[in-house]
């Protein structure tokens, strides 16, 4: 072989290996390319995805609408599961600070949340997510032809109200007051859905609930609106715990309940708009 040709080899063989190099640095840097593009912030991975139990303390009128929601909930993020923890917003409220389990705190009225953000037990400003009014539960047909909160005062029925202490009762309280009437109940109750229970079981002829209780009962009460109602509305509060185990999945049912699909199912159930 001349010298010549085998210049020409050589050179040939250094460009080759050259080309080689290069399209292996182009692999890497492609590959790493990818991997930058897979773990940005924007792209969503199996670790954002939601898990676990999320616990909620609610208040009794507030059963049917966030057990449906509760279901949607789960549909929506596979792998979690909603529990509740329904009754009376001032008993919820005051086991809260002495520790109990709870990612997720929805009230029947501020004055109850209050003892929850007092004890530092909340995070962030608690937000008003629905508002309620309320409405007299007669047995079906009104065989006692209640048509006014006046008639509860007839000392020939048997009226049962929600406890001064819970939000029901308070408003029941506050709409006699403006009235000027005065009522002794045959009992008082802990939360809303006994108040109502005693009509359903025709243990009382009457009671002061919610509308959308009245609504959750169907055809085992009938209601009766009263315009004194009007002066004691109540607004619904919902915020995240503090000591949450699951802030995640707590913020994301907070935002399901305030979405409009949320709204859409608690109006649906009688509740006001915020």
């Amino acid at each position: 072989m001349t010298r010549t040709a085998r210049r020409t080899r050589r050179t040939l063989q250094t460009a080759v290996a050259g080309a080689t190099a290069l399209l292996a640095l182009s692999a890497c840097s492609s590959s790493d390319d990818s991997s930058s593009a897979s773990d940005s912030p924007g792209t969503a991975s199996p670790s954002d995805e939601l898990s676990g139990t999320v616990t909620v303390f609610a208040a009794a009128s507030l059963k049917e609408s966030f057990t449906t929601l509760g279901k949607e909930f789960e549909k929506a993020h596979p792998g979690t599961k909603v529990t509740f923890s329904f009754g009376g917003s001032d008993s919820l409220a005051a086991s809260i600070p002495g520790g109990a389990p709870a990612d997720v705190f929805a009230s029947a009225s501020p004055k109850t949340m209050k003892i929850v953000t007092d004890a530092g037990d909340a995070t962030g400003t608690p937000a008003t997510f629905v508002r309620n009014q309320l409405e007299i539960a007669t047995l079906p047909g009104n065989p006692d032809k209640i048509s006014s909160l006046k008639d509860l005062t007839d000392s020939g029925l048997k009226v049962v109200l929600c406890d001064k202490e819970v939000p029901c009762g308070a408003a029941a309280q506050k709409s006699l007051d403006a009235a000027g009437l005065k009522l002794t109940p045959v009992s008082y109750e802990q939360d809303v859905k006994s108040a109502l229970t005693k009509v359903e079981l025709k243990e009382a002829d009457a009671a002061v609930v919610y509308k959308t209780d009245v609504h959750a009962a169907g055809g085992k009460v009938e209601g009766v609106d009263f315009p004194e109602s009007a002066d004691a509305i109540n607004d619904y509060p919902i915020a995240q715990l503090k000591d949450t185990q699951n802030a995640d999945a707590a913020k994301a049912f907070i935002a399901l309940v305030q979405s409009s699909e949320g709204q859409k199912v608690l109006t649906g159930a009688g509740f006001l708009k915020p």
